[in-house]
């Protein structure tokens, strides 16, 4: 009798001990984004999926921008563990440290899937991590978009001579260094106070996102012109960083399944801001003027772009590792590129000299 006792006690324990490891954990998650902006999207996105994969596991719980802490404070909210993940554009916090930038955003150089394929299969995702680590956190991208839509202005460019004297928002420490070669006059402000300052003229013209994001900030109505292609930022990326404690805290099976959830998201990202970015396309068409840089001022600004990431690069160490890295991609991959152009990704960019940037970064 004192025997089966004692072995209904045991199983009551390890029955409890199984109870207490299986346990759901509750996550807060925010992002940068208001709910006005197409780029929350992602963010739902990836928090749907991941929940789902999760299932008993994990559940995370999503507050949009500004409802936890303000946008500019998400990174330190995630540092300091007052969140256990945060949303973001890696280039907001080029402050902290100057490789944000590029792990954000390119000016004339990578599209979409040159990011995904470099953080998928050319050592990319490892680079983030060893940036974010710095900080307590893991990282995972989970969004891309290809070129931002351009300039929304009040008056037509369609040459860098029109650039000449304009005061425009510009995000990025290398796209405001470029557009200050161009001619014009790098403004910083948060998206949401985009429309007013143009309302207002207290600038000349403002680039935000995509189309359909630039759709939904209103920019159409404030402004009749917008100036394409986005030559200062060819593809951004977006994602979620994540405390490292509370990473750690889950099982290897969660983990891996928010990285599924990371990476379908990213695929879904592609499709969907493409479709909106089309539709969106044709909607300010019928309301602004569209223009086009001819083609010799965007040979200049590729030029220029290149003496900007090559300067930024030298400046910075860890820019510099994070450009060599994406230049040696492009290098590696142009055979094939090349080979099957047009039918695969467009262009070989002419990107910066990687030698040169080698011997920065070593």
């Amino acid at each position: 009798m004192k025997i089966g006792k004692t072995l209904a006690s045991a199983s009551f324990a390890l029955t409890l001990a199984a109870g207490a490891a299986s346990a759901q954990q509750s996550w807060q998650m925010t992002t940068t984004w208001p709910s006005s902006l197409e780029l929350i999207e992602f963010d739902k996105h990836f928090v749907d999926l991941a929940n789902k994969l999760a299932g008993d596991e994990l559940n995370i719980e999503f507050f949009e921008g500004g409802s936890l802490v303000p946008a500019g404070e998400v990174f330190g909210a995630v540092e300091g563990g007052i969140v256990q993940a945060g949303a973001d554009w890696p280039g907001y916090w080029a402050g902290r440290d100057p490789a944000f930038s590029p792990l954000a955003t390119t000016s004339s150089l990578f599209n979409a899937v040159d990011y995904v394929n470099w953080i998928q299969q050319w050592g990319g995702k490892e680079i983030y991590n060893e940036t974010y680590g710095k900080f307590g956190m893991v990282y995972l991208p989970y969004a891309v978009t290809n070129n931002e839509s351009g300039f929304h202005t009040k008056e037509s460019i369609s040459s860098i001579a029109d650039l000449q004297g304009k005061r425009l928002r510009v995000s990025g420490l290398e796209q405001g260094r470029l557009l200050n070669k161009l001619g014009g006059s790098q403004v910083s402000m948060a998206g949401g106070e985009i429309y007013q300052s143009l309302e207002r003229g207290v600038i000349d013209g403002a680039e935000f996102s995509t189309p359909n994001v630039d759709w939904s900030g209103g920019f159409q109505q404030v402004t009749g012109f917008w100036a394409t292609p986005g030559w200062h930022q060819s593809a951004s990326v977006f994602g979620v960083m994540i405390n490292k404690a509370s990473w750690d805290a889950l099982s290897a099976e969660t983990q891996e399944k928010l990285q599924i959830a990371a990476d379908a998201t990213m695929l879904w990202s592609l499709a969907f801001t493409e479709r909106r970015a089309n539709d969106a396309y044709k909607q300010f068409g019928e309301v602004n003027e569209i223009t086009r840089m001819d083609d010799e001022s965007l040979a200049k600004i590729q030029e220029t772009a290149n003496e900007v990431i090559e300067e930024v690069a030298c400046e910075n160490p860890t820019s510099a590792k994070v450009y060599l890295s994406q230049l040696e991609y492009l290098a590696d991959y142009s055979s094939w590129r090349s080979a099957s152009a047009p039918f695969n990704l467009g262009r070989n960019p002419d990107g910066p000299d990687l030698e040169k940037i080698r011997a920065c970064a070593e």
